[in-house]
């Protein structure tokens, strides 16, 4: 499948901070990309990259064919690009905060009108299209945000923490918002921290640690190699726990603190092996604390 991103090697340092260390990544044309790390992993710093917002040290970047930053222009002109931050005008109408960037995205005169619409459309705000940006709600102003991207149809969008900080309701309505995007052919790079968001929406998920990906695949796939078919939670008093974490990694198994517990990945089959414990199917949450040694927050 043709690409609509690949980054090869990129690299992105602060002095003696190493942000991005030699990062490769990639979108196949229509699919949805999450990616997944903790922070300080690096995903902002390469979306600033990826945006013209930063220069890279090192490492190619490829957007939609055109070689950034040399040909962002192009790249720009055919890519959406939804902020971690909220950046609409508040003292601007929704209708008003589109019209602007119909106009900076050079959306033909004859076609804004219609194009402001849709966006509104997607945005499910054609009822609030005079209500001023301010007075809307956090969940209204995030899909007002990704409708803005789309407004030129651009074949790659980009998402940085399209859902941070919203409550569970609201994150579930942008989800299925994304999720149609990408039924409709629209290529995704997805920033997140959300392991839930990841495993819902990316058919493909590369795994950030230290500004490097420490392996990418289908979430199915990275359970797979990663945490196995089942795994044993098994509770105890702390001194217990290491006994039990101890016995576990002699035998072969890896394993995770889950602050009252030691969790055994790929514990299918262990039998005996292993004390007893409540018995669950691998998630990627496992294989994020495995590759990247730091808890979901």
């Amino acid at each position: 499948m043709p690409s609509a991103l690949t980054v090869t090697n990129l690299r992105k340092s602060f002095g003696a901070v190493h942000a991005v260390a030699g990062l490769d990544l990639e979108v196949p044309q229509g699919t949805c990309v999450g990616l997944l790390g903790p922070n300080g992993a690096g995903k902002s710093t390469t979306m600033r990259m990826l945006t013209g917002q930063t220069r890279a040290d090192a490492g190619t970047i490829t957007a939609l064919g055109w070689q950034l930053p040399r040909e962002s222009k192009q790249a720009r002109a055919q890519m959406g690009v939804v902020p971690q931050l909220d950046n609409l005008d508040v003292t601007l109408s929704a209708r008003d905060n589109l019209r602007i960037f119909a106009r900076l995205y050079r959306v033909p005169a004859g076609e804004r009108d219609a194009a402001v619409a849709r966006g509104l459309e997607i945005a499910r705000l054609s009822d609030r299209g005079e209500a001023l940006v301010g007075a809307l709600s956090g969940g209204m102003r995030r899909r007002l945000l990704i409708a803005r991207a789309l407004l030129h149809g651009p074949r790659l969008l980009l998402l940085d923490e399209p859902t941070v900080g919203l409550d569970p309701q609201v994150r579930q309505e942008l989800w299925a918002m994304i999720s149609g995007l990408r039924t409709e052919g629209t290529s995704i790079l997805m920033t997140t921290h959300y392991i839930e968001e990841a495993e819902r929406l990316a058919d493909s998920v590369t795994i950030v640690a230290a500004g490097t990906a420490v392996d990418a695949g289908p979430p199915a796939e990275l359970v797979a190699r990663h945490a196995g078919v089942e795994v044993r939670e098994i509770y105890g008093p702390p001194a217990r726990l290491g006994e039990i974490e101890a016995q576990a990694q002699a035998a072969g198994f890896a394993t995770r603190r889950t602050g009252t517990s030691i969790a055994v990945l790929g514990a299918e089959g262990a039998g005996d092996r292993l004390p007893a414990g409540e018995v669950r199917a691998a998630r990627l949450e496992d294989v994020f604390v495995k590759l990247t040694g730091e808890e979901v927050v």
